[in-house]
């Protein structure tokens, strides 16, 4: 059973930092790509970072790209997310996100199967 465990986050004003992580267990970590979304009220779940099984290859949305960095340690099983110079347009709750197969390393939450309970993340102006 995969499990996937966010911490981190927290409220802070804007233009400040926080630190996501995610500790995944049940499995071969870095066989595996993991992923950052995000989902604000009212507001349909977003991608926002994507690291593949190595750490070699990443991807952000637009909105996050510069202040936002994807990365994982393969012999702690889990992924961070830092991220610099929020604004209060990053507040939401963040997932983290694995799938099943060693191959999917997307951008869709639909190619993801597991799922940690989230983190809230709220940045006051």
């Amino acid at each position: 059973q995969v499990q996937l465990v966010e911490s981190g986050g927290g409220l802070v004003q804007a233009g400040g930092s926080l630190r996501l992580s995610c500790v995944a267990s049940g499995r071969t970590f870095s066989r595996y790509a993991m992923g950052w979304f995000r989902q604000a009220p009212g507001k349909e779940r977003e991608f926002v970072a994507r690291i593949n099984w190595s750490g070699g290859g990443t991807s952000y949305v637009d909105s996050v790209k510069g202040r936002f960095t994807i990365s994982r340690d393969n012999a702690k099983n889990t992924v961070y997310l830092q991220m610099n110079s929020l604004k209060p347009e990053d507040t939401a709750i963040y997932y983290c996100a694995a799938p099943a197969n060693s191959y999917t390393s997307g951008s869709n939450p639909n190619d993801y199967d597991y799922w940690g309970q989230g983190t809230q993340v709220t940045v006051s102006s």
